[in-house]
């Protein structure tokens, strides 16, 4: 496939989807096609993206000629790629469907050395990530218009789990496809030896005071509202046993805050945002993860290619990501985390055996390379269908 400039949009992000952004990015540039990232100053400092195109719109207060400029750049595309409902609609806006690229038909000349193809208009992808807030209401009217919007305008919708998927489909969406988005992470956790585990252990042991026989669980979560910690910490009033519990993460300071309030005389420890999770997990003797929904969650991918037994809530994406290999609970069950984290952590032998077999199904997973070369012959597909 020809050299293509490809447009990646996506707004504030601190997690998954901007790890998953900068990964796709950098394999398309590895491929020979040239890349802009258009995002918000907070993503772009939170992951290091130093060429992003800080052209994200104040919701508040949106500035014309930045959006004229934004505009700009979204017709100077081949391939849109839109990551997350915001993205989505603010592409669709941007770029009504009868009147997409009308500056980019006969792009005969080259631009700062960037390759362009005679097209009609770009080809706009829209990734679902994340599920639409619960709203009720006429604002969740509203929001259904502008989710509908952004969906049967774009030419291609993938969703990180089949729920999303169907939900595009109900919206009107014309392709829709499920995707699988890969840990960047996953590799090198699956290649840890018993010498790397027992260094990460001894690190974060002396680094948190931590007993070496002592128990440890470890969530990885922005501290946000759908992650549900309060879940967590009521759980772990619950337990018989009062392990370490580290929870790694940023975000509302407010609500966390009151989660440690609450988290007082149990084990669990708020340790902020932690730039390289590798260690946690190879560290720790079970992971936990709360959220009330959670698509194919990076975290739970590359905890079960650290071998670790993984509960979680079963919502979204995560009962198949863990068929038959992690303890799915129903969410908001403070009761039911606290037992299934009691029957492991009091049977090393199912432990293990779950984190055998967790490293096994992530050895077969995608990477990141194939997953870049599947999107390389997507847009290649939708070029030819709108060119």
């Amino acid at each position: 496939m020809n050299a293509l400039h490809i447009v990646l949009v996506l707004g504030k992000s601190t997690g998954g989807i901007g790890t998953h952004v900068v990964d796709l990015a950098a394999g398309l540039r590895a491929a020979g096609h040239h890349v802009t990232v258009v995002t918000d100053p907070l993503t772009a400092t939170t992951f290091g993206i130093d060429d992003a195109v800080l052209a994200w719109p104040d919701p508040r207060r949106p500035d014309p000629r930045s959006l004229r400029r934004l505009r700009a750049i979204l017709r100077d595309g081949d391939i849109v790629h839109a990551h997350g409902h915001q993205a989505g609609a603010l592409v669709a806006a941007l770029l009504p469907r009868l009147g997409r690229g009308g500056f980019g038909a006969f792009r005969g000349a080259r631009t700062s050395g960037r390759p362009h193809r005679r097209a009609n208009r770009a080809a706009v992808v829209l990734s679902l990530h994340n599920a639409s807030p619960p709203m009720t209401g006429l604002r969740s009217r509203l929001a259904e218009r502008v989710e509908r919007a952004a969906i049967t305008s774009a030419d291609l919708v993938t969703g990180a789990s089949s729920d999303l998927v169907d939900r595009a489909r109900a919206l009107g969406a014309r392709r829709a496809e499920l995707a699988r988005v890969p840990s960047p992470r996953v590799p090198a956790l699956l290649s840890a030896t018993d010498a790397d585990r027992q260094a990460a252990r001894d690190a974060v042991r002396t680094a948190c005071g931590i007993g070496e026989q002592e128990p440890l669980i470890v969530t990885i979560s922005r501290i946000a509202p759908q992650k549900d910690l309060g879940t967590l910490v009521a759980a772990a009033q619950l337990l018989d046993t009062r392990p370490a519990w580290l929870v790694a993460g940023g975000g509302i300071l407010e609500l966390q805050h009151d989660l440690e309030l609450r988290a007082r005389e149990t084990g669990v420890r708020f340790v902020g945002p932690v730039a390289d999770p590798l260690g946690l997990l190879l560290a720790a003797d079970v992971f936990a993860l709360t959220s009330t929904w959670e698509a194919r969650a990076l975290v739970v991918q590359e905890a079960l290619a650290a071998g670790l037994p993984v509960v979680a809530s079963a919502v979204g994406g995560l009962p198949d990501l863990l068929d038959g290999l992690g303890v799915l609970i129903p969410p908001r069950d403070p009761q039911a985390l606290a037992r299934a984290l009691e029957s492991l952590l009091k049977d090393p032998e199912a432990r293990r055996t779950a984190g055998d077999r967790g490293r096994e199904r992530a050895a077969v997973w995608p990477t990141s390379p194939q997953m870049v070369a599947q999107w390389g012959v997507d847009y290649s597909g939708l070029i030819e269908a709108v060119g």
